[in-house]
Parts: structure tokens; sequence; C-alpha cells
């Protein structure tokens, strides 16, 4: 089973949080890959059965080239029911819109028809990081990719 870690990062925040999101996946047992937006393809998302994603927060919401992605996959719809999805933000400061930026991209998932887990601890939504991923995020994020992982590997035993 495989595993797609997309982000979009302008100052490596949210590459850093992809990075720890995809050491949990690993940890699960299945395998990934990290990308940058820019090195998906539409079509890639076919391709996996895990599908998480993190932009930067602007304005309260995702940055153009993961909502590019994201308006080019309706080319696909209906071909990604089923997979599980997630995302995460990085953002400049507490309520400077994480919330919305992550609804966002899941609202673009279940659109599509996949999975989403919640949690019901911190971060109900996915990751958040104010700013660079302090020790807590990194293990949240961490601890998101595995738990994503497992949900993949339920849903999708082999």
């Amino acid at each position: 089973m495989k595993a797609l870690v997309g982000y979009y990062s302008r100052s490596g925040n949210t590459e850093k949080m992809a990075q720890a999101i995809a050491e949990g996946v690993k940890k699960a047992g299945l395998t990934v890959d990290v990308k940058n937006v820019k090195d998906i393809k539409t079509e890639d998302l076919l391709d996996y059965h895990a599908i998480i994603l993190g932009s930067p927060t602007y304005y309260g919401q995702m940055a153009a080239e993961m909502k590019t992605l994201l308006d080019e996959s309706v080319k696909y719809h209906g071909k990604l029911s089923g997979k599980i999805g997630g995302a995460f933000t990085s953002c400049g400061g507490i309520g400077g819109g994480a919330e919305t930026t992550i609804i966002g991209i899941l609202q673009a998932f279940l659109i599509h028809g996949m999975i989403i887990l919640g949690e019901s601890g911190a971060y109900h939504y996915g990751p958040v990081s104010i700013e660079s991923p302090d020790a807590d995020v990194t293990e949240s994020c961490i601890k998101y990719g595995q738990k994503i992982a497992t949900l993949t590997k339920k849903v999708f035993r082999e």
C-alpha cells in the first residue's frame, strides 16, 4: 500500500511537517512518497491508497499551487472514492485561518468520496504549526501519519 504526502512550502515549515508525517506513515508500515505539489500530476493521485496534503495558510486559504492541484483533480471525480485523505497546514499565528485551510483541502477530498480521519484530541482536522514546527507539532505529525497509515491498512486489506 502506498501513501502520498504532498505539500507546498515557501519557507520550509510545511515541508518539515510533511517529512514528519511521512515518518509516521513509514513507521506504520506503508510505502510513502513525499512530493512538492509542483511535482505532482493530477493523475498521480490515482496511484495512492492514502493522500495527505499540506499547505501554508494564506488569508485563511490553501496556497494557489495546492488549490490548482485540487481543482484539476475534478477530471478524476469518483475515481478517488474510498481512498484515505488527510490535511495539514502551517501559519503565521493563532487565528490565522489554519482550520479553514485544512477544511478546504478536506472538503475537496469529501467531494471525491474519500475517507477522512478526525482527531478527538488536539488538531481535530489535522496538524497545525504556528511558524516552524516545534517538538510537539512534529510529534503530532508523526502520530497523524501513523493513524492514517493504520486506517489505510484496515480499509485496504490486501
